[in-house]
């Protein structure tokens, strides 16, 4: 008596099962929706743009392109299998759609100055160790996370310090703010082009890990 083979081995696709749909790679827009964002809100951090209204531009892109667009890119990324892109993209994403909630809410809510800096110190701790991990990614990837970590160390300084005057602290946190919005642009262009280009047009240092070796208990059986 014959028995499906299918039932047997279920990991084993029929000859008739289509192959799975191909997913771009979702890097790019994260990158670039996680650097625009940084971009425009690190100018007023540096008190370069003094307009009373520059935070609503900042609050839309918080909303649909840092936050949503970017959580998105991460959901993508854990379709393919990449924990480290899902990781931090769903993060920041939710970075992003917080901070669109939380800023209108500062004005109203009376000094907050401490709970702020305890927030952003622990957005830095989370980028640090995150920083760690793109050891192994790409020279371009760790430059915008070790940049990030900086500019969240000096931006929760100057929101302990928020009494103080000037907020030099603040505005340091703001230029190096600049600068990791303009890697993660760097890396998303990169990456985008040469995929496009099918060839490095702009190099990104890769630091490929080595494969994982298997585990025993995950080798599937003979056929």
């Amino acid at each position: 008596m014959n028995e499906d083979t299918r039932t047997l081995h279920p990991e084993q696709p029929s000859a008739h099962t289509p192959p799975p749909a191909a997913c771009g790679d979702p890097a790019p827009l994260g990158l670039a929706g996680f650097a625009l964002t940084t971009l425009l809100l690190s100018v007023i951090n540096t008190n370069l743009l003094k307009e009373g209204a520059a935070i609503v531009p900042v609050l839309g892109l918080a909303l649909f392109y840092g936050g949503l667009a970017q959580f998105a890119a991460g959901l993508f990324e854990f379709r393919r299998g990449n924990t480290f892109g899902a990781t931090v993209f769903v993060s920041y994403g939710a970075f992003w759609l917080g901070y669109w909630w939380i800023a209108p809410r500062l004005a109203l809510a009376g000094d907050a100055h401490n709970a702020l800096g305890l927030f952003l110190l622990g957005w830095a701790v989370f980028t640090a160790y995150m920083a760690v991990a793109a050891l192994r990614v790409s020279l371009a990837v760790l430059a915008v996370l070790v940049l990030l970590t900086l500019t969240f160390v000096f931006l929760a300084i100057g929101a302990f310090q928020a009494g103080a005057e000037p907020q030099a602290l603040t505005q340091i946190g703001g230029w190096l703010g600049i600068l990791t919005g303009l890697a993660a642009w760097y890396a998303s262009a990169a990456t985008v082009i040469n995929e496009t280009h099918g060839r490095t047009v702009l190099p990104v240092g890769s630091r490929r890990p080595d494969p994982a070796p298997a585990r025993a208990s995950n080798i599937p059986p003979e056929a």
